[in-house]
């Protein structure tokens, strides 16, 4: 089955990642193969000024280019991984959006079909076509026979942002994704045949994203203080529960696995919270039990989980 991300990007993906977030920039260089536990041939992380990055979708990102290039000259010397040139990077959750589209109704012809699409991304991402650099990708139908497709967007002006630094470092980002997706790799890329969970926390929300047969089923992304959190995150169960549960069981499908990414969520709160709604015990999922081996070392799995998971797309 193919990799469900793989229609949005250049096939061919580098083992080096970075993943850059407000606070907080990372390096990866994997070594593995799909077949046998991945480890870190190199990685680092380093602490950003809160300034310099500021994620947004609508408005610009980095308040000094060349600031920020030299801290990840500094960062890819202390990774050892200087001398690379390509590059897969994970951006802010806030910098870009990903939203999944379903079709109401048959659509004629080719040209009728790119009409409600266009009308439907504008939607969904609230700015027009030409101000954004879009992938989308088509997915399993629905169960009621609807087409889906799942949209990634960032804004031109931001995307041209980053491309700057990384242009005046020498590199090529030849993968650009939001946060949430490379994290999500690490749940998509085994042979799981059931229901799994990804829930991502940011300083303005968070991201919570079901997969079924690691195709993506439900996204949502909320912006909301952090003493609602947890309210938000229950009223997504319950409308996975509610609406999707029952076609999940009659096909032996259940949500299995649960990963929780990020400091919004104490991971046993979380996985209290999804077990209470569901009636099912859920075990947050630690870096072993997706297939990474961290080395002892104060390099945490929430901190690295985005680069890494794009990482491995090098052994697709």
């Amino acid at each position: 089955m193919p990799n469900p991300f793989s229609k949005l990007v250049d096939p061919w993906f580098p083992a080096t990642a970075l993943g850059l977030e407000r606070g907080v920039a990372s390096m990866v260089q994997l070594d593995g193969g799909s077949r046998k536990p991945f480890t870190l041939r190199r990685a680092a992380s380093v602490s950003v000024s809160d300034s310099l990055i500021q994620p947004s979708f609508d408005e610009s990102n980095i308040s000094d280019l060349s600031q920020l290039a030299e801290v990840l000259t500094e960062l890819a010397t202390s990774a050892g991984l200087l001398r690379m040139r390509k590059w897969s990077v994970s951006l802010p959750e806030a910098s870009m959006k990903t939203v999944i589209l379903t079709m109401e109704g048959n659509v004629g012809s080719k040209s009728e079909l790119e009409e409600v699409l266009k009308w439907k991304l504008e939607r969904g991402f609230g700015a027009s076509v030409d101000e954004l650099s879009i992938s989308k990708q088509s997915l399993p139908k629905d169960s009621q026979g609807r087409e889906r497709y799942l949209a990634v967007a960032v804004r031109l002006s931001v995307l041209a942002e980053y491309e700057s630094v990384f242009s005046a470092l020498g590199w090529r980002a030849g993968l650009v994704l939001p946060r949430h997706l490379g994290e999500s790799r690490w749940l998509t890329r085994n042979g799981n045949t059931g229901d799994s969970l990804l829930l991502t926390s940011h300083d303005d929300g968070f991201t919570a994203a079901i997969f079924r047969n690691r195709e993506p089923l439900i996204m949502r992304s909320v912006i909301c203080e952090p003493d609602e959190r947890e309210d938000e995150f229950y009223r997504m169960l319950l409308f996975y529960r509610d609406r999707q549960i029952s076609e999940a069981a009659s096909g032996g499908q259940v949500l299995s696995q649960l990963m929780v990414i990020g400091h919004g969520f104490g991971k046993d709160r979380a996985s209290e919270i999804a077990s209470e709604t569901l009636g099912e015990h859920m075990h947050v999922l630690r870096a072993e039990d997706v297939g990474l081996m961290l080395p002892n070392s104060d390099l945490s799995f929430d901190a690295i989980a985005a680069p890494s998971g794009l990482a491995t797309m090098h052994w697709l």
